[in-house]
Formats: C-alpha cells, structure tokens, sequence
C-alpha cells in the first residue's frame, strides 16, 4: 500500500474513478481520509492533522498544526517561537503553523488500514452516487432482470443496483423466475446501514398510473387528467378521467384505436380488467359511470351522511355489486361516498313501507307523504329532526305547515318510544 501511495498515484486515481464512476475529487478525499487514519493511529490522539493530495508531486503528505506560542503547556498543539521560526522565519505568537509529518510512519500494518479506509469511503461514495440518482427517479417506472426468488420477495437486478418487490406489492397472480424481465414502479428508497433500499411496486395505483402516462400521450402532456383510481390488484381497475378540451374524447384517447393503448396496459398488468369511466363533479353521475357495466335506475344522494343509494334492475344487481362486492368497492372508492345498492323490486318494498309509515303520522296525508318520501324523508326521525327552512324548501309548504308536521312528528316518535318502553318493562316482569 506505501507504494501505491507514493508511486504514480495520480494514474491510480484516475482508474478508480473511471471504473467507480466517481468523481476524482472523491477519491483524492478517500485517500486522503485514510492516510489521515494511518497517521493518528500512529502518533495518537490529540493532535490537529490534516493530509492533502498534490497534483505536481503525486503524493498525499500530512501535516501536523500547532500554535504558535511564549510558553508551551500542550506539546501536541503547540509550539514555541524559538522552534517555529526554525521552520519558518517569519512565525510569530499567535500563528498557526502546519508541520510536515515523515513518511516513515506509514508502515505495512498501516498500508491494510489505508486500504479498509479506502474502500470504505468509495463504497460510500457509491451507495450516495445511487442513492442521489434513484431518489430523483422515485415514481417512475424502471425495468430490471429477475436476480433471484426468496421467501415471496423478488430481487430485481437494476444494472447499478439492486431492488427488492415485496410480496404485498407484487399481483397476486403473478409468478417470475430469475432473468425474466420485470417492469415496475420505484415507489419508495431509503438509505440503510448496508446501502440505499429500493422499494418497487407492481400493486399500486401509482404503477397503474404511470402505464397510462407512457400508453396515452394525451394524459402525458396534460391535454386529460386522471382524477381517481380505484384499484383491486390482478382483478379488476378503475380509472376516472377528463379534460377541458371540448374536442378531445378522454376515455376515447385512453382506449386507443382498436383497443390497442389499453390493451397494452392489460397486457403488462397479465389481464387485469381496467374500466374507462368519464369523471364528474356530480356524485350521482360519478357512481352511474363507476358501476359500469352495470346499468343504474335511479340514484339518491345524501350529502350530509355521505352516502349514495342506488337502485339497479332486478338483473344488474349482481353485476353492480361484482363478484365478491369488488365493483362496488371499486366504486365506493372513486366517489369517496357509501354506496348502498338496492334492487328495483326490493326498493320497491322498502318505498311501500317507508311511505306507510309516514303515513301514520297524525296530519300528514297521502300528498304529503309522497312529497317527503320522494325529498329523501324515509322515517320519522329524519322528519322529527329535520329543519324548518329545509323542509319548506323540500315539500314546498309555508313555515307554519312545516312546523305542525315536524311537531307532529316528534309527538309520534315519543309516543312510539314511550310504548317501546313500556312493552319492555311488562316483558321484565313478566318474565
């Protein structure tokens, strides 16, 4: 190691940058970082050590820095006038003067120390080297060769580095064997005792996301947007989209002629079904377009208790919910809203007793009843509870009318608890 210190050291420098990749400035510190090692290991602690490379001599020399001082307490850090102006003549007290240390404390135990300390700055250099470029490329999606299977996860062989697929972010139906080709999204880097960790992803949105960016280059250059994406892994997507150019079809552009954009999409996702659905600020026309295939009837939407009912034909019941409720899911993700799924003729029952039970209140009529069933009122609390101005907004009635049927309400709705109550305690005693 001495002699690689010494002789031509400026060429060995320049291939190990070449070969690293690193900067030569990088590695003239390493090598100065571990002679500065092998000197303080030599002469102790205590001492203010500095070493540097000089480009005319090819050499890396370390010099030790003391003070120049009247009386010297600390040998280590400083130096008496008498002995300074012997290295310098014009040294006076209060300078800093930087001593040459000898070579020939740099032996053959210390060349090994010179060596670890190499390597290790360069292999740190390294990881930050791919560390740096990798970070910049979070979100994409890169393409790499299975290197190995173990214990579910996937090793992908990046060409600078390696990255890992873990089980919960791979498709369920997939299955890879080592230096087959994978392209996945880099969704997460960090850097760790042993390097920087790469996180891939072929389970996320954002890797659904990204195929469309690469497929349709009207969503890659802004001209339609994704708004939500819905997304069960290996079985079924949902992608809302839209844009302000009246002379652009968004689900259209996303297709493809033929089909052939999203089958590109399906084809890397091994068959995953991908729905296509225009979006819309209307929650009521977002919920049709997300059930699609399933044809919708009617559809009422309470804003405050966030939820969406739908009523479907008899038929397309099954079809709305999907196997395993996952196109409801699916859709329920998409409006941000609770989805509750009827059929015609089961909401028809449900139409039949709600409106019977309105019609139990004390003054309210069959017109009535039918106003606040079809405003959204379905029991006797959301009547009893309901506010004047919202009601006379609701049913088109006067102040005064709509407080009689909330009074009215709300006397009914005691009575029946009272009852409720007193059924309760007799079964008590009874028994």
């Amino acid at each position: 190691m001495p002699q690689l210190i010494i002789n031509d050291l400026s060429s060995v420098i320049d291939q190990v940058s070449k070969d690293k990749n690193i900067d030569r400035s990088l590695v003239i510190e390493a090598l100065e970082q571990a002679i500065l090692a092998i000197a303080r290991k030599n002469l102790g602690i205590g001492y203010d050590l500095e070493a540097h490379y000089t480009e005319e001599t090819g050499e890396i020399e370390v010099f030790m820095f003391k003070q120049v001082v009247d009386e010297v307490k600390n040998p280590r850090t400083e130096i008496s006038v008498e002995d300074a102006v012997k290295n310098d003549p014009d040294a006076i007290v209060g300078d800093s003067l930087g001593l040459k240390v000898e070579k020939n404390i740099y032996g053959r135990i210390e060349a090994q120390v010179a060596k670890q300390v190499i390597f290790q700055k360069i292999k740190e250099i390294e990881h930050k080297n791919i560390f740096d470029e990798f970070n910049e490329r979070t979100g994409e999606i890169v393409s790499g060769l299975v290197r190995k299977v173990e214990k579910s996860m996937i090793i992908v062989d990046l060409g600078k580095t390696e990255a890992i697929l873990p089980k919960q972010e791979q498709i369920y139906s997939e299955t890879y064997k080592p230096n087959d080709r994978i392209r996945a999204v880099l969704s997460n880097i960090k850097m760790e005792k042993g390097g920087p960790k790469l996180i891939l992803s072929r389970a996320s949105d954002e890797f659904l996301i990204r195929l469309f960016e690469l497929e349709v280059p009207e969503i890659y250059d802004g001209a339609v947007k994704i708004a939500r994406v819905a997304r069960a892994p290996g079985f079924r997507s949902k992608i809302a989209v839209y844009t302000t150019d009246k002379d652009i079809d968004p689900v259209g552009a996303c297709v493809g002629v033929k089909g052939f954009r999203i089958q590109s999409i399906i084809n890397e996702l091994r068959g995953e079904k991908i729905d296509i659905i225009p979006y819309s600020d209307n929650p009521a026309k977002l919920v049709v377009n997300a059930l699609s295939p399933a044809e919708v009837s009617k559809v009422a939407v309470n804003e405050d208790t966030k939820t969406i009912t739908v009523i479907v034909p008899d038929d397309q019941l099954a079809l709305a919910i999907g196997k395993q409720g996952q196109n409801v899911r699916l859709a329920t993700k998409i409006t941000d809203y609770k989805i509750d799924i009827n059929s015609e003729s089961k909401a028809g029952k449900k139409d039949q007793s709600a409106y019977k039970v309105l019609m139990d209140i004390p003054g309210i009529g069959d017109i009535i009843a039918k106003l606040l069933y079809q405003s959204g009122y379905s029991s006797v609390e959301d009547i009893a509870n309901a506010p004047v101005s919202e009601l006379v907004k609701d049913i088109s009635v006067d102040e005064r009318k709509a407080e009689k049927i909330i009074n009215s309400a709300g006397e009914f709705l005691a009575r029946i608890k009272s009852d409720m109550e007193l059924k309760e305690k007799i079964d008590k005693e009874i028994n």
